[in-house]
């Protein structure tokens, strides 16, 4: 060992030649080895201005396919009501869902979203009381379809946030510390999406509760109307405030998109792309689910790094 704590180990094994000297790679915050996950349809009003959204549990499950073979190790799966194309918690959806995806023998990390039923829009008429829209449910149903499934990981929003709109998406602690402890009976690991720094130290109290096992694993969600800027500040300030431990990603909507990909792994971390969170390839160019994970693929071996499959991610994610 070294007078500055290097062992000759450390400079064996590194290949970074920063301005004349070589600087062990575990003192390089850059990740090299990086997960991609593909949010292949979301919830939300995009099937009306892209016919490349799928809707139903076939084309859910021929999407989330598409874009395993194009790199992603991780799916998350939203479903969508086939007759009406709008998001759907329906557990018999999931189910035939995630049995097709099981059964075409392409191998894919399960992630589940969780994040249905929290939608609570006042009526015009007694803000007190329920507008149309509103779908507000008890934690125990909003992980029904999990609990039917067994996915590999689920998503754990964590706390309440105004999603733009006359809407507020509620996750009230007692909620969110219920449905940790369900996840972890049930052997299913929570992704921990943050939406903002409050979110942060909200999702590290269940940590210290003991309803998340180690390695945490964090979502860092950015761009998204009312929640916290994508921006290379806001992004580093957020890694900042994750435990030490933390296995963790993060992704930006819309345009926002591939520059948040890029600015994760210089970060340290790994990334989301897909159709949930944009859908354009370029400006005016629809896209699908395989060219976004494409696109990041990219984006990610031009940076140095490379794409690790399923089951790296599930050793890294320790699933």
């Amino acid at each position: 060992m070294g007078q500055n704590g290097f062992s000759a180990v450390d400079f064996l094994f590194s290949d970074r030649l920063l301005g004349g000297f070589i600087y062990p790679k575990r003192l390089m915050s850059m990740n090299y080895d990086v997960i991609i996950t593909c949010a292949v349809t979301g919830a939300g009003d995009t099937t009306s201005r892209s016919n490349l959204v799928p809707i139903t549990p076939e084309q859910i499950a021929n999407s989330a396919i598409e874009a395993a073979k194009a790199g992603a190790a991780v799916v998350h799966v939203h479903v969508r009501d086939p007759e009406t194309g709008q998001g759907s918690r329906d557990p018999e959806l999931f189910k035939q869902t995630v049995g097709l995806i099981r059964d075409s023998g392409v191998d894919m990390v399960i992630n589940l979203t969780a994040g249905m039923g929290g939608d609570w829009v006042p009526s015009e008429d007694d803000p007190s009381m329920p507008g149309p829209g509103t779908d507000m449910i008890g934690p125990e149903e909003r992980l029904a379809h999990v609990v039917a499934c067994q996915p590999d990981i689920c998503s754990l929003d964590c706390g309440t946030m105004n999603f733009g709109g006359n809407y507020t998406y509620i996750n009230t602690p007692p909620y969110l510390r219920t449905m940790a402890k369900m996840a972890q009976e049930i052997g299913v690991k929570p992704e921990l999406e943050v939406f903002d720094l409050g979110q942060i130290r909200l999702a590290r109290s269940l940590i210290d509760d003991g309803l998340i096992d180690a390695p945490p694993m964090f979502q860092i969600c950015l761009g998204i109307p009312w929640g916290a800027g994508a921006d290379t500040e806001t992004m580093s300030a957020m890694k900042a405030a994750l435990p030490a431990d933390a296995i963790w990603a993060g992704f930006g909507i819309s345009r926002m998109e591939m520059p948040m990909v890029a600015q994760a792994v210089l970060l340290g971390g790994n990334v989301r792309v897909g159709l949930e969170d944009n859908i354009f390839l370029d400006k005016g160019v629809l896209a699908s689910n395989g060219m976004l994970v494409e696109r990041a693929v990219e984006i990610i071996e031009r940076l140095g790094a490379r794409v690790v499959g399923p089951d790296e991610a599930r050793a890294i994610m320790k699933l």
